[in-house]
């Protein structure tokens, strides 16, 4: 319905549209000139524009879109034909163009801009003459075609951020110094000067100031005028001096050593005071000397006063009786304290020794080896020696950190302070233990130490020494009398005086022993102290030896107990021998437990013997004491019963008694009461071998076997002539050869045995403990056998007593009549009792 309205609408419009646009040509017709001329550009006519002077359209100068525009013509552009001639430059403008010359140029005219070739007068502009200069600070300005540059003169440079300003170049901080070494470098502005140190001064014909200034060293020291304190000595050094200490003297407080102002005093004696605990008269006259040394001390005397401490010394340890006096425990505390005492006034008498060495042997060949440089002199490595020992170290090690006088290293050797440290316990590292167990293939308890080399006390001004920064190297010279080459439990090994609680013992951790050569140790060690070479003996435990020793002790308990028994109950043996017999089996069996029990110290340690193994000790010594003493009196019975035949010549019980457990009690109380401290050893519950102690075992022992020898040698004889005799009653001679053949059996094996166990304690005897152990296993056994079941009265007796036990009348009958007959012939001859 709408759409033919619509489009009438539409075609209406396009009429009006084409009328104005006619309405509109007509009235340009009327005018003759485009009113849409865009801008920079002029109407030529109704239809057409033209570009101004300079400026252009793309269609050309003139124009009739109305979608053109007028732009600007660059003269100055590389396909203008413009030129503006040399040394100058074109410039654009809107609609135009000049020409100005180039920097460094300007017209003749004195214009700035022109407007072609032909007007161009550019010449060049001498800039080094213009006002204020061009060039700053001293510079010499060049001119150059169109420009110029700016020279510094000798000592000044360009500036980096200004090229026309001229700055000073400071030759004294160049890499490269301009004046000799000895000199001082002063910068001045365009130059430098050379001037010499503090503590230098010109050579002569060499001025102070000038480049080529050279200048050498000023000695204060020679100066007219003291430099250093009176108590001091001055020291030259390159430009410079310093003031150290004069020997035998030290710092006074508050003051640093090699200073300029450096101020000493005379060094004093140390103060050393005996060592706390019970003095020995050596001792006590000891420290009276040494206090004597002291007030009369001048540090000038200190190499006679060295000399006669090292004799005191000497004389002291020279008396090894006054020191068994000390335990074993006072003695080592006593050394401790001595070693530490000693080394403090060594150390203080070396530090006042004039020179660089100081040797001195003794007449007890105590020597004494010195090396004394001034603190910081010496370097490297170094090696002081004597007979005795060799000991190489470096300097850096003998310095002391913060010790200002002169570098001290020293040893002091002496075979006399073996008496002092004698039978000290020694203490394995727990890796040396476990070494030595896989070695023995065995548990190994400790070792007993023998001093085989002198004792060597090393000392150095560095008194922080427990743990050094390089180790110290020992050579040792082992004592030619002690040389030997160690047995399978024995070792050359190198140890240390350890101080333990104000006492102390031989150690070796830290140290290691690199071998023996040529009579001599070679040690290494990262600490200092007291050194010596040791032999050590090593406790090794044999568990097949134990294994026996227990098995065979209990056996032998046993049968000593059987025979105890035997000799109580069977009335037909009863006699004086029978009381011989049971009094030694008591003693046997006794003994024989205290040994299976306690013999082992427990606490492992020779300072550390306790009140029960030393008590077990003295009851082992008593009893086996007694055990001799008994057979012995069987001896003296033989002798009674063969020699002189007589009766009533026999000893009673009550004396037998009497001899058989007094004369052990009165050894032993005197042994005690000698030296008590003789009982007890390293690891063992015996008599301590040192000094001869165990000599009051072996001693009585080795004169009752004698005597029992020579009493049976004289039995055998008399025996002899009797069996000879024409009528000789041969019954009783029979039996008393029997009695004798017994107790000499019974000597032989209880010597025997005796006589290898003196060296059960000694741990490299291998084949003496396996055969004293064997031995002492038997002993039980073999008396037993010997007057139990080789005799018949006792083996009729033992059958009486198992046919009770089994029911058998029979044999209670048989054996109770024999019994009874002997028995009653028996009482009208006690003397032939077991027989």
């Amino acid at each position: 319905m709408g759409g033919p309205r619509r489009c009438s609408f539409l075609f209406l419009l396009q009429v009006l549209g084409i009328f104005l646009i006619l309405l509109e040509a007509g009235s340009q017709k009327t005018s003759d000139c485009a009113r849409w001329c865009p801008l920079n550009s002029t109407c030529v006519n109704a239809t057409a524009c033209r570009c101004s002077p300079g400026f252009s359209s793309s269609s050309g100068v003139i124009f009739t879109s109305l979608l053109e525009s007028c732009d600007d013509i660059n003269e100055c552009g590389p396909l203008s034909a413009v030129s503006c001639g040399k040394f100058a430059d074109c410039q654009n403008t809107e609609g135009s163009y000049y020409c100005t010359c180039i920097p460094g140029y300007e017209l003749a005219s004195g214009a700035r801009m022109f407007k072609n070739e032909s007007e161009n007068t550019c010449q060049d502009v001498d800039e080094c003459q213009q006002k204020p200069r061009i060039c700053k600070s001293r510079g010499i300005c060049t001119n150059t075609q169109g420009s110029y540059t700016c020279e510094c003169p000798p000592g000044l440079q360009l500036n980096p951020g200004d090229p026309n300003l001229c700055t000073d170049v400071n030759e004294c901080t160049s890499g490269q110094n301009p004046c000799h070494s000895s000199t001082h470098c002063l910068n001045n502005i365009g130059g430098y000067k050379c001037r010499c140190r503090p503590g230098w001064k010109p050579i002569p014909g060499s001025p102070d100031g000038p480049n080529n200034t050279i200048c050498e060293d000023v000695d204060e020291c020679s100066s007219e005028q003291p430099m250093c304190h009176e108590s001091t000595i001055c020291i030259n050094t390159v430009g410079s001096y310093k003031c150290r200490c004069r020997r035998g003297w030290e710092l006074k407080p508050g003051f640093q050593n090699k200073q300029p102002n450096t101020t000493c005093e005379e060094m004093s004696f140390p103060i050393w005071t005996p060592p706390p605990g019970k003095k020995t008269p050596s001792m006590s006259h000891f420290f009276e000397r040494v206090q004597h040394l002291r007030r009369a001390f001048k540090p000038a005397l200190a190499p006679d006063t060295t000399k006669d401490l090292i004799q005191l010394m000497d004389t002291m340890l020279e008396t090894p009786r006054d020191l068994e006096t000390l335990s074993l425990t006072e003695r080592h505390c006593m050394a401790t304290d001595y070693l530490l005492g000693l080394e403090t006034v060594l150390r203080m008498l070396a530090k006042a020794m004039p020179g660089a060495s100081f040797t001195y042997v003794s007449p007890s060949d105590t020597e004494l080896s010195l090396m004394i440089q001034e603190h910081g002199d010496g370097d490297g490595n170094i090696t002081i020696g004597q007979s005795h020992a060799r000991m190489l170290l470096n300097w850096d090690v003998a310095t002391g950190a913060r010790d200002s006088g002169p570098t001290v290293m020293g040893i002091l050797s002496s075979w006399n302070m073996r008496n002092l440290l004698a039978n000290a316990s020694l203490k394995l590292e727990t890796e040396k233990k476990v070494e030595l167990s896989k070695i023995h293939q065995s548990t190994v308890h400790g070792a007993q130490a023998e001093i085989v080399s002198a004792v060597s006390l090393v000392f150095l001004s560095n008194t922080n020494t427990e743990k050094l920064d390089s180790p110290v190297t020992f050579s040792h010279r082992v004592n030619p009398q002690q040389e030997e080459t160690p047995g399978p439990r024995q070792e050359l090994i190198c140890a240390f005086w350890k101080s333990d609680n104000r006492s102390g013992h031989w150690a070796t951790t830290g140290c290691r022993t690199l071998g023996t050569r040529n009579g001599s140790t070679t040690c290494q060690c990262n600490h200092l102290s007291s050194f010596a070479i040791l032999m050590a003996h090593y406790d090794i435990e044999d568990p097949k030896l134990a294994l026996i020793t227990k098995v065979g002790l209990a056996v032998s308990l046993v049968c000593l107990l059987l025979c105890i028994l035997t000799f109580l109950l069977v009335r037909p043996i009863q006699g004086s021998r029978t009381t011989v017999h049971l009094h030694l089996c008591i003693c046997l069996f006794v003994g024989s437990a205290i040994f299976l029990a306690g013999i082992e110290n427990k606490e492992g340690s020779i300072q550390k013997v306790g009140l029960r193994c030393r008590l077990v000790a003295g009851l082992l010594h008593y009893f086996f004491l007694a055990a001799f003493c008994f057979m012995s009196l069987e001896g003296v019975e033989l002798y009674f019963l063969v020699v002189r035949v007589f009766q009533g010549q026999g000893l009673s019980k009550w004396q037998l008694c009497l001899i058989g457990y007094g004369v052990p009690l009165l050894i032993v109380g005197v042994s005690a009461a000698v030296k008590s401290d003789g009982y007890g050893r390293n690891n063992y519950c015996w008599l301590n071998p040192e000094g001869g102690f165990l000599w009051s075992f072996v001693g009585p022992v080795t004169l009752i076997v004698l005597c029992n020898a020579v009493i049976f040698v004289t039995t055998v004889w008399k025996l002899t002539q009797k069996f000879s005799e024409i009528n000789p009653d041969l019954k009783k001679l029979k039996k008393a050869r029997v009695l004798t053949i017994t107790a000499m059996a019974q000597l032989f094996v209880l010597g025997c045995t005796w006589g290898f166990g003196f060296f059960l304690f000694n741990p490299q005897s291998w084949l003496l403990s396996y055969t004293f152990t064997i031995l002492n296993c038997l002993q039980g056994l073999f008396l037993f056998v010997l007057h139990c079941l080789l005799n018949k009265k006792v083996r009729e007796e033992y059958r009486r007593w198992a046919g009770r036990v089994t029911g058998n009348k029979y044999s209670e009958f048989t054996t109770s009549t024999t019994g009874t007959s002997h028995n009653q012939t028996q009482a009208h001859k006690p003397s032939e009792s077991g027989m």
